[in-house]
């Protein structure tokens, strides 16, 4: 079975195909007519540049939401909570197991 891969676009690309939208949004009767006609010239699926388009807007701060700065330090926040609480994990185990080893040595004396 072959998996399908999508294309990736540089940011140049997307940050052209969002500032098209932007530039020819007074052309159209809604946002979606808009990117339905630019999509294809930029060579994309509509679907994916209205993501890039709500994300800009996101980060521009004309749409609530979670900024890609804030969920990337996010992502980041999570990966270090998650390896401490692996270390945390590690360190309880062996803090149990030298434990367990004191008293059998003080069991044997």
């Amino acid at each position: 079975m072959s998996k399908k891969t999508t294309p990736k676009y540089s940011p140049e690309v997307r940050e052209r195909a969002v500032r098209l939208v932007q530039e020819h949004r007074g052309e159209y009767p809604s946002l979606w007519a808009t990117i339905e006609s630019i999509a294809p010239k930029i060579g994309c699926s509509t679907p994916t540049l209205h993501e890039w388009v709500k994300k800009h807007e996101v980060d521009s701060g004309l749409r609530d939401g979670i900024t890609s700065d804030e969920r990337e330090r996010l992502k980041a926040l999570e990966r270090e909570n998650k390896e401490l609480r692996r270390a945390n994990e590690i360190l309880k185990l062996a803090s149990a197991f030298f434990a367990q080893a004191e008293l059998d040595r003080r069991l044997k004396s």
